[in-house]
């Protein structure tokens, strides 16, 4: 495991990764990740995530929550179906632990009949009392762009999201995406900013880029993405690098820096980062497996590394 640019943020090393969640099936379109992880106040990890089938056989149909006091061996406390949502399918949640007490959870919602997505937010005291009839909508997107993916991040007392955008004119193009910035007071009322990360024309994420997760160190914002080269490619998205001075302005460093072991061209992707009590950090991210599934999966990453 080695560090990016004399900066604390590993660079993810499948090899030592250990399963977390297996996919719900067997072959393409099976898919267990889309990570969002959180340290509570006592020091087990919550971590948020979604489940998808394939095309025709229910999509992304559900979001679990599910807690660990080692980061690797989760007991589920709540499964949010999609059914709650009226929605055509779920996919990333944002998984917050307030500042005063008390969680949210944003969830990526597809809009019936359409390329379009919003996201909604629940509030609860403990993850396992999420309820979807409290749901609100809180970044809705427009009749040009669908939203999803929040990270969210509360940072000296101002709430910060990157959010994947996808603009959606032109359906068979809607799987293109850059990364907006947003900032909030509560976390509710957004006033979304301009592009943080854009496509680089003529290299490996010329068709999209998506931040996953975001650390700030010594005033800079160091960013995870995800990244690809075409449509094709969608759903099989690689792993990137960004950093910038501020959080609405991140630069793509060289990259691919992760991938899939298992499969020839397949994705590493969706990682986030939890920072632990011991000075370590614990990994979390969605990788294609060989029969082409996806299975959720996290490192461990010592202090010293």
């Amino acid at each position: 495991m080695t560090a990016f640019a004399n900066h604390r943020l590993p660079i993810p090393d499948p090899d030592q990764a250990e399963v977390v969640v297996v996919a719900p099936g067997d072959g393409p379109g099976f898919w267990a990740g889309a990570p969002s992880a959180a340290l509570a106040p006592d020091g087990s990890i919550y971590l948020a995530y979604r489940l998808r089938r394939p095309l025709g056989s229910g999509r992304g149909y559900a979001n679990v929550v599910a807690r660990s006091v080692d980061g690797a061996r989760f007991e589920t406390v709540a499964v949010i179906e999609r059914d709650a949502f009226s929605c055509d399918s779920l996919e990333r949640p944002a998984l917050v632990a307030l500042p005063g007490g008390g969680w949210r959870l944003y969830v990526s919602c597809a809009t019936p009949g359409s390329v379009h997505w919003r996201v909604d937010v629940l509030e609860a005291d403990d993850p396992a009392h999420f309820d979807p009839r409290t749901a609100r909508t809180v970044l809705p997107g427009d009749d040009h762009t669908g939203v999803k993916d929040p990270v969210m991040l509360e940072h000296d007392g101002r709430w910060h999201v990157w959010l994947c955008c996808h603009f959606i004119d032109v359906p068979e193009d809607a799987d293109r995406m850059e990364t907006r910035h947003g900032v909030s007071d509560d976390g509710i009322t957004w006033c979304l900013g301009d592009v943080a990360l854009a496509p680089t024309p003529r290299t490996w994420d010329q068709r999209g880029t998506r931040v996953a997760a975001v650390v700030v160190e010594d005033g800079s914002w160091l960013a995870y993405y995800d990244g690809r080269d075409s449509a094709e490619a969608n759903a099989e998205e690689l792993t990137g690098i960004a950093i910038g001075s501020a959080p609405d302005h991140l630069v793509a460093q060289p990259g691919p820096v992760a991938s899939s072991p298992d499969r020839a061209g397949g994705s590493l992707r969706y990682l986030d980062v939890v920072a632990l009590p011991d000075g370590g950090m614990r990994l979390f991210y969605e990788a294609t497996r060989r029969d082409g599934a996806h299975d959720l999966r996290t490192e461990y990453v010592p202090p010293s590394r």
